[in-house]
């Protein structure tokens, strides 16, 4: 359900419109040869190009795809005004029809300081980091659609979508400064079968190795599950550092816990930065003062939340039979891991989109609500949801603790 109200412009593209489909396969407002394949290129796909023409240009940045665009717009222009019965409108500025793109709550800063490309984008974590320290992205890469709508909603530009086509990197512009991944961590999680690059998922880090190789970017900032480190008794990890060590960059990592950012979350997972100059990283730092976290920052009422979340009678009283021996008290989360074991906290362990419905219950009673998932991962009131409940359970458990991901980005822009 879409949360939030953008003015309907008649005849142009709104961000609403489009994340109300279903799918973005195919362009509602082609004609039947165009959709039958004529083109080439989904909807999807031309609102990548779009979209990143149009902020790129924005920020004053030129793409190598600039032709391609624009003959694109024109093409969308087409089949929307025909769709309205306005064809031939001679009045109609064709960037008209796009300015919903811009009218977003995350919009980078013109005068950035530096600029980044955001791949595994998932809804944007490592990207509001980035942003927060005067970064900004030009070029966004995320494979599940309904992430890449949350995603558009909120920047404003849709991700391209699978990285490991030579089509899509082609879209990645010469030159940028800092490569952000949250390559995808299932296939050495805990919560996943940890096989590592077996798993194909794993196997996406050398898609980061190929870009690396071909643009040579000043900096790379990467996140991964803790286990990552230990995998296969430390052999996974030991080849992620070997390869970037060989594409010549100076590499610091450390496990940090999102806890310790002031957000009532522990989540653990492994920072990876590294500089192509080794007295750049000789400089970085992964020591942080701890921050203060307060789980009532977080805690909508109970009024504000829907129904649905609150747990059965059932669940309810077995919650409470499992916790007669323990200290209650409120408010907190009450956690229960794999071995049906319960623990009363103040704060949540870490958001995961494969676990139990109820592993995480507010107060013993209630799961937690999109906005509170969404806080938990520090994400701002301002972040648009424009996905169903169940998918921002899966964008959150996948996403980055922002305000950790804004500490490192931080101390990486003082050495670029």
């Amino acid at each position: 359900m879409i949360k939030y109200s953008i003015p309907d412009f008649g005849y142009g593209y709104s961000i609403e419109e489009i994340c109300k489909q279903k799918k973005l396969q195919g362009n509602p407002y082609a004609t039947p040869k165009e959709s039958s394949g004529g083109i080439g290129k989904s909807f999807k796909d031309k609102l990548a190009i779009v979209s990143h023409y149009l902020m790129n240009k924005r920020l004053g940045l030129q793409v190598n795809y600039g032709f391609e665009a624009e003959h694109i717009m024109q093409e969308l222009a087409s089949d929307k005004l025909a769709a309205n019965g306005m064809a031939g409108e001679p009045h109609i500025v064709v960037s008209d029809m796009f300015s919903d793109f811009f009218k977003v709550p995350f919009l980078p800063k013109e005068d950035a300081d530096f600029t980044f490309i955001d791949l595994f984008a998932g809804i944007g974590g490592f990207r509001l980091a980035m942003q927060a320290v005067g970064g900004k992205c030009i070029f966004s890469s995320e494979f599940n659609e309904p992430a890449q709508k949350t995603y558009f909603a909120n920047y404003g530009d849709m991700p391209f979508g699978d990285i490991t086509l030579e089509e899509t990197k082609r879209y990645i512009p010469a030159n940028f400064d800092v490569l952000c991944a949250g390559f995808p961590c299932q296939a050495f999680s805990i919560i996943g079968k940890q096989q590592g690059f077996a798993d194909t998922r794993g196997t996406m880090f050398f898609e980061i190795q190929k870009i690396l190789q071909t643009h040579r970017p000043k900096a790379i900032f990467m996140e991964n599950v803790k286990q990552l480190v230990t995998h296969d008794k430390g052999k996974t990890f030991k080849v992620i550092l070997g390869i970037l060590a060989d594409l010549g960059y100076h590499v610091k990592w450390k496990v940090l816990n999102a806890l310790d950012f002031g957000v009532p979350q522990k989540r653990e997972r492994v920072i990876i930065v590294g500089f192509l100059d080794a007295a750049k990283t000789e400089l970085f730092s992964f020591d942080f003062d701890k921050k203060p976290y307060n789980l009532k920052n977080v805690l909508q009422s109970d009024k504000e939340v829907d129904s649905s979340l609150f747990v059965s009678d059932r669940i309810l009283q077995k919650r409470k039979d499992s916790t007669k021996d323990k200290k209650i008290f409120y408010p907190s989360i009450w956690h229960e891991n794999k071995a049906g074991n319960i623990s009363v906290l103040d704060y949540a362990c870490a958001l995961r989109t494969g676990a139990s419905y109820n592993y995480l219950l507010v107060n013993g009673y209630r799961r937690p609500s999109s906005r509170e998932l969404l806080r938990f991962q520090g994400f701002p009131e301002e972040f648009r949801i424009v996905v169903s409940h169940q998918e921002i359970r899966k964008q959150t458990g996948n996403s980055v603790a922002v305000p950790m991901m804004a500490e490192v980005a931080k101390r990486i822009k003082a050495l670029l």
